[in-house]
C-alpha cells in the first residue's frame, strides 16, 4: 500500500514539470452508505478530504485533472436494536474532466477508491447466539474491514470557482456504483447491498499559472 502511495505521488510531482499545474486541496466530507435491503437507518456523517491535484491542458477551456486524495467516509446506521458509525478510510484516484467557462469550471469523470481502514464502534450486532442461534447486540468498537471490499468505483460531478491568485473554491458529488459489502457473517440472504454516497465542499490552491 505504502508503495502504491508514493508511487502515485512520484507520478503527480513529474507530470508538473510538464504541461501541468499541480495544486492541493481540502475540505469537508458529507458521507453516507445507501442501497438496498439496508433494514436501518442511514444518516450522513461529516468528515473531510484532502490531497493533490494537477491540470494538464488538452485543448482550448478542456483539461484532464486527476487528482490524488485521502478522504474518510462511511455512515452513522440506527435501528431498534443497533446505533453505530461506521468509518471508511479512502485513498481515492479521480480522473475529471474540466471545461473551463470563463471562471467557472464544470467537472465530471471516474473515481477509483482503495480502502484502507474501517471502523465501527456505537451499539451493533455481534453475531448469532450458538444455543439459541438467535442475534445478540452490544457495545463494540473495532476494525471491520473484512466486511468490507478493498476497492471502490465511483462516478463524480461538481463545479469549481477560480477566486485570485490561485485560490478556488468547489463542491462535488460521488456516486458509488461498487457493493462495498463483504460480509463474513451473513445473517440473511438479503444482507444489505452498501455504496459509498459523498458530498464535498472544498477550498484548492493552484500553483503556477
Amino acid at each position: 500500500m505504502k508503495k502504491l502511495l508514493f508511487t502515485l505521488l512520484g507520478a503527480l510531482l513529474a507530470c508538473s514539470a510538464a504541461q501541468a499545474q499541480i495544486g492541493i486541496k481540502g475540505g469537508v466530507n458529507a458521507a453516507v452508505l445507501d442501497g438496498q435491503d439496508i433494514n436501518q437507518n442511514t444518516n450522513y456523517q461529516f468528515s473531510y478530504h484532502a490531497g493533490l491535484f494537477y491540470v494538464y491542458n488538452v485543448v482550448g477551456p478542456l483539461s484532464i485533472r486527476p487528482e490524488l486524495l485521502y478522504s474518510v467516509q462511511g455512515s452513522d446506521f440506527k435501528n431498534a436494536q443497533e446505533d453505530y458509525a461506521t468509518k471508511l478510510q479512502y485513498v481515492n484516484l479521480p480522473i475529471l474532466l474540466d471545461l473551463k467557462l470563463s471562471k467557472l469550471h464544470l467537472q465530471a469523470g471516474p473515481q477509483f477508491g482503495v480502502l484502507l481502514t474501517a471502523k465501527q464502534a456505537g451499539t451493533a450486532f455481534l453475531g448469532l447466539d450458538p444455543a439459541s442461534q438467535q442475534a445478540t447486540y452490544g457495545s463494540v468498537s473495532k476494525d471491520v474491514k473484512e466486511q468490507y471490499n478493498s476497492k471502490d468505483f465511483s462516478l463524480c460531478a461538481g463545479l469549481e470557482l477560480e477566486l485570485t491568485a490561485g485560490l478556488r473554491i468547489g463542491g462535488r458529488f460521488n456516486a458509488g456504483l461498487t457493493d462495498i459489502a463483504n460480509y463474513k457473517d451473513v445473517r440473511s440472504a438479503n444482507d444489505p447491498q452498501l455504496k459509498n454516497r459523498v458530498i464535498q465542499a472544498y477550498a484548492a490552491f493552484q500553483l503556477g499559472k
